[in-house]
């Protein structure tokens, strides 16, 4: 592993760092703190940076010795709303609010590779990094490009990085196409005739037809997507009633959609609306439909997936890079930005034998890992402007 010698020797600054960051975890949009703490790292470097794209997201740009290509570097920056159980020193002072995806470490490893790449400056062209806020289910890539992203910022090719328990400590995912699934989110309500649960033949009970299309969405997947197809489908939220004794007017269903290939995303969604509404109608009830688009698929660039892999084998060495690995179907808004520019997003392994799952209340960024992912962004971008 040639982890490059000036970033190691700064990993108890990083690592202080990013416990800072997960002590004041902070959601969508509201990434305020956060986003200072990357404005005061960057104002020390001397990088020079633009704040406000997506709301609460940084632009920091460090140019090169000379003129040439233009690189991104993403990293995101939000937190999830959920109580953290852990009792270490650094654990959130927010109360419902918790850095269990590892955005913390995200955001030093960039902050890491923006401080040596400024010090050093020994690339040709542009190095963009970029600072995301609202990853988590609210687009805050798509934000940052509606504020004018790719056009304020010229970048030739985007990468990104995620860290994955999943894998060992030291090893990286790569894949060219898809890596994550597309997110779309739905809410159904169902509406009956209220009544008293003693005498359900005089309502028309929405529950038990709320029960029946939850039924018939499980088989969707099963009987319509080509077996050799990829999609879920999961409802997640049932609302309705708050007494013992009533039958409810109304149930509320919500729930998402993951899939690779959008002809199968428009079918799921196509079924979804069709046997809610037949199902509904045949039980004499009322169904209203709203669905959404969240992320695309986050399709990765040939020729940039193969660039990222080469960079980490020289990096990791051979061995530790799993080429082709099997996409997930949980799903990242960096897709917004491969579909408009190249790229590649990758995972950073950050196993080990206290290593916990992402979205966990106990879990907590791998601090080893951050001069490994920094110095993967410092030689990617080192690679991609002396080429």
């Amino acid at each position: 592993m040639k982890i490059i010698p000036a970033i190691a020797a700064r990993h108890a600054e990083h690592r202080r760092w990013r416990h800072a960051l997960h002590a004041q975890p902070e959601l969508a949009y509201v990434e305020h703190l956060t986003a200072d703490f990357v404005a005061a790292r960057l104002e020390a470097c001397g990088i020079a940076y633009v704040r406000g794209l997506g709301r609460t997201g940084i632009v920091a740009t460090i140019e090169g010795h000379s003129p040439g290509r233009r690189v991104g570097l993403r990293a995101d920056m939000d937190a999830l709303p959920l109580q953290e159980m852990n009792d270490f020193a650094h654990r959130s002072q927010n109360a419902g609010v918790m850095h269990a995806c590892g955005h913390d470490g995200h955001t030093v490893m960039l902050l890491a590779a923006a401080e040596y790449l400024a010090r050093e400056r020994a690339f040709h062209g542009t190095v963009h990094c970029i600072f995301q806020p609202a990853e988590e289910g609210e687009a805050g890539a798509k934000a940052m490009m509606d504020d004018g992203l790719f056009e304020r910022f010229p970048m030739d090719a985007v990468f990104g990085l995620h860290n994955w328990p999943w894998l060992p400590m030291g090893q990286m995912a790569v894949r060219a196409g898809p890596m994550m699934a597309s997110m779309d989110i739905f809410e159904a309500t169902v509406r009956g005739r209220g009544g008293h649960a003693a005498q359900p033949h005089l309502a028309i009970d929405s529950i038990v037809v709320a029960a029946a299309i939850v039924q018939a969405w499980q088989t969707i997947v099963a009987r319509n997507v080509d077996p050799l197809e990829s999609g879920v489908v999961s409802v997640t939220q049932i609302h309705a009633g708050r007494a013992w004794a009533v039958i409810p007017e109304e149930v509320s269903l919500r729930g998402t959609v993951r899939t690779f290939n959008p002809a199968v995303q428009v079918l799921i969604e196509q079924r979804l609306r069709e046997l809610g509404e037949g199902l509904a109608a045949a039980h004499g009830c009322t169904f209203d439909w709203r669905y959404e688009r969240r992320f695309p698929a986050t399709i990765n660039s040939v020729a940039e997936t193969d660039f990222a892999a080469a960079v980490a084998s020289e990096l990791l060495g051979a061995d530790n890079i799993l080429r082709d690995a099997a996409p997930s179907m949980g799903s990242e808004d960096f897709g917004w930005m491969l579909q408009v520019k190249p790229g590649s997003y990758v995972w950073l392994g950050t196993g080990g034998e206290t290593s916990c799952l992402l979205h966990n209340p106990r879990y907590d960024f791998n601090d080893a890992a951050i001069p490994v992912g920094a110095s993967y962004w410092v030689a990617l971008a080192q690679a991609f402007l002396n080429p």
